[in-house]
C-alpha cells in the first residue's frame, strides 16, 4: 500500500507543495515572461531559446537552443552558467533546467547563421 504524503512533509531531499490552479498560472506565467526576457540575447548571436516544458510544481524546467546554438561550442555553457542560473536566481520554485540543442539542423546550416537575428520557423 502506498505511503500518504502531508502537504509541507520532506520526501527524500524534497517538500511535497500542492499548488491550486491559479498558482500554477502563475508560475506559467513568470516562467514564460523569464524565457521572452532571455530570448534576445541569444537571437542576437543567431540562435533561439525555445522553452519545452515545465513541470511548475516539481521546479523541472525543459528548454532547447536552436538556430546558430546548435553548433556553438558554447552552448552547454550558454544552458548552465547563463539559463540555468537566471531561471534559478528569479525564480525560486525552478529546482532544476534541463536543457538540448536542436540537432535536427544540419551542422554547416547552423554555424551558417552566425552572428544576428535568428527568425524561427513555426
Amino acid at each position: 500500500m502506498g505511503r500518504i504524503v502531508l502537504v509541507g512533509e520532506k520526501v527524500g531531499n524534497e517538500v511535497e507543495t500542492v499548488l491550486s490552479e491559479e498558482e500554477k498560472l502563475d508560475r506559467q506565467r513568470e516562467l514564460e515572461a523569464l524565457i521572452e526576457m532571455i530570448r534576445p540575447a541569444v537571437q542576437g548571436d543567431g540562435g533561439d531559446l525555445m522553452l519545452v516544458s515545465a513541470d511548475v510544481e516539481s521546479g523541472i524546467v525543459k528548454v532547447m537552443l536552436v538556430g546558430s546554438c546548435s553548433s556553438c561550442a558554447i552552448s552547454e555553457t550558454t544552458l548552465k552558467a547563463g539559463i540555468e542560473r537566471i531561471l534559478t536566481g528569479r525564480l525560486p520554485w525552478v529546482t532544476k533546467v534541463v536543457g538540448d540543442v536542436d540537432e535536427s539542423i544540419e551542422f554547416e546550416d547552423s554555424y551558417a547563421m552566425g552572428r544576428g537575428g535568428y527568425v524561427p520557423k513555426f
